[in-house]
């Protein structure tokens, strides 16, 4: 069974997720870690709970849930899991952190690419790879059907929806992507957003004034 740990980091408040299992085993998704102090405190957390990191994750490659892999990597050596039409946003965020006053050493580790559909295994749990486009080219979400969850990265959020208007977004599509990838799920499955407080897809189908 998964225990699932968020963290706030980076002046962006992106949340930061750790999903870890009885036998120590832990995914790392969107690490937003930018200063020393956060990557000690997401240090601290994995040492205090004895977990030995075995995936890193991203949802998508916006900056702000990019900053934290490189020093995942370094520090845990588990290679990067994208997406591969996010590439080009993964090398993209540099630049997009100059352009916010948020510079930071992006990662130029080995990459593992994941597809609509694909399983992750983490011991006896299972994520299920969802293909979500819209907010970015090829944002990706993480679904334990067992436990009823999802971490959603920036595409559905408690009464709202990701941008579009960032390079590689789309308005229509991401509704699309919404309706057709989230909202086919059960209603009881709460969603761990990339920002912002935790929902479920049946408040969202009642709620959510960008999908009524």
């Amino acid at each position: 069974m998964l225990k699932v740990k968020v963290f706030i980091f980076n002046p962006v408040q992106e949340n930061t997720y750790v999903l870890y299992n009885e036998e120590g085993k832990a995914l790392i998704i969107d690490p937003g870690c930018y200063s020393k102090q956060e990557q000690d405190t997401l240090a601290g957390f994995i040492s205090k709970e004895s977990l030995v990191p075995v995936q890193l994750l991203n949802t998508h490659c916006h900056l702000d849930h990019v900053f934290g892999n490189k020093w995942v990597y370094d520090t845990y050596q588990t290679p990067l899991h994208i997406h591969p039409q996010e590439e080009a946003m993964l090398q993209l965020a540099p630049v997009s952190g100059e352009k916010w006053g948020l510079p930071f050493t992006n990662y130029t580790g080995p990459l593992y690419y994941l597809q609509e559909g694909d399983t992750i295994q983490i011991g006896n749990d299972a994520l299920q790879v969802i293909f979500t486009p819209g907010h970015s080219p090829a944002s990706i979400c993480f679904y334990c059907e067992a436990q009823q969850f999802i971490i959603g990265g920036d595409v559905l959020f408690r009464e709202g929806i990701g941008r579009s208007d960032l390079p590689g977004g789309n308005h229509e599509t991401l509704l699309n992507s919404i309706r057709n990838g989230l909202f086919v799920l059960p209603d009881a499955v709460k969603v761990y957003p990339g920002h912002g407080i935790a929902t479920t897809i049946g408040y969202e189908k009642a709620h959510n004034p960008f999908l009524q």
